[in-house]
């Protein structure tokens, strides 16, 4: 593609941290994207940028809740009348960069000159608030509530897989198993990922926790890194008690020079690829890989004609350990080379769907600052559910071409093994797929879950025994590997529980 006027390129980023002591006076999600877009056209060089801008793109945010759509509010704070004004349909991980791919497709089009992508969290301000409501001080304030209602639960509640923290571990230990690593031999992996992730934030500007940390304490469970979910500890777990915005600019290369931005500042936007999983966690062929995260990294590197080799710096989404584990071996990422920009989800900072906006700007900044010419930005979003990659670079990209049809749904399908039929009512010998152990505020297993295959091959749940001491150690202490391992589901009490 030689025509500068479809050439998307990244010509302002900003991210801003909002620590106030008092809550009350914590900027609020729309506050923050404000902020942060006009961070982004100082950045630019050019503070009058945003009245200019033809597309305006929010990530879904869900600490006010009760803002509703912020669209109109936010284009008027920002003094911008956009054509294209939207709000993602929901907050999902891969967020951000889907709307930098939408905005380099409408560029490539030839439908928009100038277009912004942000988003922010506010969850410390919002905790501060309802804390303060509970205690009569604002009874007013109604941001933070619980307003679903009651359901029954699900199967997969029933048994404890309620929250990404419950489900990760899943993956971690099947993970774990299909690599033919020990247990201290993943946990090592862990803490090495993570170590070097805090490295990253402790020198970010931009990161919410700038402390490197060892990775002996971060796989050490104690007072300040209880475990949560075997074998996560808090420490390993994404930080989304933060406030948080970022977002960034993105122009048709004509309009960048127009504006008289040098060209040094210009990071050209690579081609992206997305895929999904089924919502439902129980519907997935396998829990040691994904077919859809395979499929998008690796026609992300195919459509740019490049290797993992290629890139000098990546950012592999961190929610949980898991995920950069798979994304790194699908990718060729070596374990010694910082896998984040940004400083990963525990300690960049975890604002939900936005986490990518940051990591976005903080590419950017990487690259601008010559350290490095090419980088790779992979998504992650949902329960391992969501994936879209894309690559930027201080060059053109010269295989880049928009728009483009990023979705590699039906090639993700294809390539996906056959979904297990569920057997929710099975008792009897059966095999150990995967499992995690729950842990309680003080640290003590609560709870425990074992997705099971019966010898029919169908999938079945049930409960871990966390007073059979016997039981944990096998689950927990190393000794052996539990998943793959037989034993047999048996009635206690009312539940279905595993027996060695």
């Amino acid at each position: 593609m030689n025509d500068p006027t479809r050439i998307p390129v990244i010509i302002g980023v900003g991210q801003l941290n909002d620590r106030p002591e008092n809550p009350e006076l914590g900027l609020d999600p729309p506050g923050l994207m404000a902020a942060a877009l006009r961070l982004a056209a100082a950045d630019a060089g050019d503070g009058n940028l945003l009245a200019d801008l033809d597309s305006l793109a929010i990530v879904d945010q869900i600490s006010f809740r009760h803002l509703g759509n912020l669209c109109e509010p936010l284009a008027k704070a920002i003094g911008a009348n956009p054509a294209v004004n939207y709000q993602s349909e929901a907050p999902h991980g891969d967020t951000p960069i889907r709307l930098l791919n939408e905005a380099a497709n409408r560029i490539g089009a030839g439908e928009i000159k100038l277009a912004a992508v942000v988003g922010a969290e506010a969850l410390r301000t919002a905790a501060g608030l309802a804390a303060l409501a509970a205690k009569g001080e604002d009874k007013s304030y109604n941001a933070v509530r619980n307003v679903s209602t009651r359901r029954d639960p699900t199967y997969a509640q029933a048994h404890g897989l309620t929250a990404p923290v419950d489900v990760y571990p899943i993956y971690e230990n099947a993970g774990r198993a299909a690599y033919g690593q020990t247990l201290a031999e993943a946990q090592a992996e862990s803490g090495a990922i993570w170590s070097g992730m805090s490295r990253v934030a402790a020198a970010n500007e931009g990161a919410w926790i700038r402390k490197a940390v060892t990775a002996e304490e971060i796989l050490t469970p104690g007072p300040s890194n209880r475990p949560l979910a075997f074998p996560y500890t808090k420490l390993t777990v994404a930080n989304s008690s933060v406030n948080q915005g970022a977002g960034f600019l993105v122009a048709s290369l004509a309009e960048a020079r127009r504006r008289g931005i040098p060209e040094e500042r210009l990071i050209y936007v690579g081609m992206g690829a997305a895929a999904k999983e089924d919502p439902s966690i129980l519907r997935r062929d396998r829990y040691d890989r994904s077919s859809s995260m395979d499929t998008a990294i690796r026609r992300t590197l195919e459509l740019n004609r490049m290797t993992g080799a290629d890139f000098d710096h990546v950012e592999l989404y961190s929610c949980f350990p898991c995920v950069p584990k798979m994304a790194r071996r699908v990718l060729g990422w070596p374990v010694d080379k910082p896998a984040t920009v940004f400083g990963g989800l525990t300690f960049g900072g975890g604002p939900i769907a936005n986490y990518m906006s940051h990591a976005v700007v903080s590419m950017v900044e990487r690259l601008r600052g010559g350290d490095g010419k090419t980088g790779f930005l992979f998504a992650n979003g949902g329960y391992a559910t969501d994936n879209h990659c894309i690559v930027v670079s201080r060059e053109p990209v010269a295989a880049a071409q928009f728009p483009q049809d990023f979705d590699y749904q039906a090639e993700a399908d294809a390539a996906r093994g056959a979904i297990p039929e569920l057997d929710k009512d099975y008792v009897g010998p059966a095999a150990v797929e995967s499992y995690t152990v729950f842990h309680g505020r003080d640290g003590l297993p609560s709870a425990g879950v074992v997705i099971a295959r019966t010898p029919e091959g169908k999938r079945t749940l049930c409960h871990i025994d966390v007073t059979d001491a016997g039981t944990l150690a096998f689950f927990m202490d190393g000794a052996v590997e539990p998943v793959g391992t037989s034993g047999a589901i048996a009635i206690a009490g009312e539940r279905r529980v595993w027996k060695r």
